[in-house]
């Protein structure tokens, strides 16, 4: 599971699948009906993560496997040992497959055609990051049903996400429009060549009515982007208590999160009960990613 572009419809909808017979499990506890041989999966974190790395090693463990976790800090990258060198070292201890973080677009791809067991990208620098889409389509499908022409917004810093990429590539192939909204700077790329599903605003207020979804997204001030926004950025592309009075009720909101309150999104929009499904991704992205580790120990790398 390296990135989700060229993956099609069935074999998204085959992981979400899993990931929802698997949710009693997150939810309440419920113990896996065939406890599967317990493996060793290894969690190579080499940028900063709450959300995936915690998801990982949760699922991991409700799986009834041994998660094994090094970050980049105090490890022997830190000697200038390589992201290769540093993952096959890991692979060749016995793990059985290995997820990985990395600031390098494209490193868990490098490392996966190296070490020979099954890889996981867990977010390659501005790349993909292929499970929180997986998540974010199975919080969507559970609000909206069939995403079939159903029109998201994914509003922010689209030129820094990898989050947006890999949810473009999810949305197409289930059938959605995706609307990309915000500022020049973020979002300065043509996606003519990605057909007509795919759409581009710099108008939140002018698209905010025909959302059956919306997304923020944060500004990635650690990918330099804060130079590229202005000090009014709430006030034209934040979710503001105003704008989610435009709201449909039944439109869901969702963050991948860390969120920057008063920044992309307000306190009103981040806790409105019956629109913010925020905790609802959380939730589900412990379910998607034990639906990804049963896949990646199933169908192993030759």
């Amino acid at each position: 599971m390296l990135g989700l572009r060229g993956v099609d419809s069935k074999a998204l909808e085959s992981i979400l699948d899993r990931a929802d017979a698997l949710l009693p499990v997150v939810r309440d506890g419920v113990a896996l009906p065939d406890p599967p041989r317990s493996a060793v999966i290894g969690l190579l974190f080499l940028e900063n993560s709450t959300r995936t790395r915690c998801s990982f090693e949760v699922a991991t463990r409700r799986l009834g496997h041994q998660p094994i976790v090094l970050t980049g800090r105090g490890s022997s990258l830190d000697k200038g040992e390589s992201l290769v060198d540093t993952a096959a070292n890991l692979a060749a201890m016995g793990l059985d497959a290995l997820v990985i973080r990395s600031a390098i677009a494209g490193g868990a791809d490098l490392v996966a055609r190296t070490i020979g067991i099954p890889v996981v990208n867990a977010g390659d620098g501005r790349h993909e990051h292929p499970t929180q889409a997986l998540l974010d389509v199975s919080t969507l499908r559970a609000r909206l049903g069939s995403l079939a022409g159903k029109r998201v917004l994914i509003v922010g810093d689209i030129l820094n996400s990898r989050v947006a990429r890999s949810n473009i590539h999810a949305l197409m192939a289930l059938g959605a429009i995706v609307v990309l909204v915000g500022p020049p700077p973020l979002l300065p790329w043509t996606f003519a060549e990605l057909g007509p599903g795919v759409e581009v605003a710099h108008d939140l207020d002018g698209v905010l009515g025909s959302a059956d979804a919306v997304m923020m997204l944060r500004i990635q001030l650690e990918r330099d982007a804060g130079r590229a926004v202005a000090s009014d950025y709430r006030f034209a592309f934040g979710l503001t208590a105003e704008r989610l009075e435009r709201l449909r009720p039944d439109v869901p909101i969702l963050h991948p999160g860390p969120m920057n309150r008063g920044v992309e999104i307000d306190d009103a929009a981040a806790a409105d009960i019956a629109r913010s499904s925020i905790l609802e991704q959380v939730t589900r992205g412990v379910a998607v990613r034990m639906a990804i580790i049963d896949r990646a120990l199933e169908f192993p790398a030759s």
